[in-house]
């Protein structure tokens, strides 16, 4: 049994930094780097993909809204064309980035507000992704597990992983309970261990209901913004490892 671990990373902005990223590439085996949109810039997208492909981490593109205020968070109402061409954009910087560290982007992910609102349209989503296969028909994309980012990820005939939260919590459709809702966040390293074994061993989802959603559950999402990042990050890692589990940048799938 294989899975990846993933990490939001680069969303520092210009002297302004966020998250231990240095920490967290001691433990991921793939990085999801801000593109300059909902944070990061320029400098910051180098010096984070620099630093991914010395440690052997699969590096990705994490496009979002364009609201470095609201951090990508905030919904925001664009037509599908221009969302794919915002998501184009920004993966054509993170590509060209890349190619300066003698580095290139595997995979993309959305980021945020504009990935849930993705995991429920999925012309939406279709949208999104269409926009990056265009750009690069080989890019890996990083779908949330059982939503309708998978249903359109499948329909484009593209290479996907699916990913699941280990801090968040999950509704019975598979998607993620809101955050500031209760049951939103898990927050202890220990819980976040023990239920990310039981999602991979299950090769499910198990909601805070407790259903059971079959799902691919291909790479894990470490979030790297939170005080407690790194210790849940080593505490998945240390259980799966535990469990069994091989470690290694995800691999894209089609059926």
């Amino acid at each position: 049994m294989k899975v990846d671990l993933n990490a939001d990373m680069g969303e520092g902005f210009g002297p302004w930094k966020m998250g231990d990223d240095a920490g967290l590439l001691q433990i991921v085996t793939s990085a999801n780097i801000a593109c300059g949109a909902h944070a990061g810039d320029w400098d910051v997208m180098a010096d984070t993909m620099r630093k991914a492909a010395a440690h052997g981490v699969g590096i990705g593109a994490h496009p979002g809204f364009a609201d470095l205020q609201g951090f990508g968070r905030r919904p925001m109402a664009m037509s599908n064309e221009s969302v794919g061409r915002l998501v184009a954009w920004q993966f054509g910087a993170a590509r060209g980035v890349a190619a300066t560290v003698g580095a290139e982007v595997r995979h993309l992910k959305l980021h945020g507000a504009l990935a849930n609102m993705a995991s429920r349209d999925r012309d939406l989503a279709r949208a999104a992704y269409g926009a990056a296969l265009r750009v690069d028909a080989h890019v890996i994309l990083l779908v949330l597990a059982g939503t309708e980012q998978e249903a359109a990820a499948r329909e484009l005939g593209a290479d996907w992983a699916g990913e699941i939260f280990a801090d968040r919590g999950y509704r019975d459709d598979a998607t993620l309970i809101p955050r500031g809702t209760e049951g939103a966040m898990i927050d202890d390293p220990d819980a976040a261990a023990e239920r990310m074994v039981r999602f991979v061993e299950a090769g499910a989802i198990i909601a805070a209901s407790g259903h059971e959603i079959p799902a691919a559950c291909d790479s894990i999402c470490l979030h790297g913004d939170g005080p407690g990042a790194v210790a849940i990050a080593q505490a998945v890692r240390d259980a799966l490892r535990g469990a069994g589990v091989a470690l290694q940048p995800m691999a894209g799938r089609r059926a």
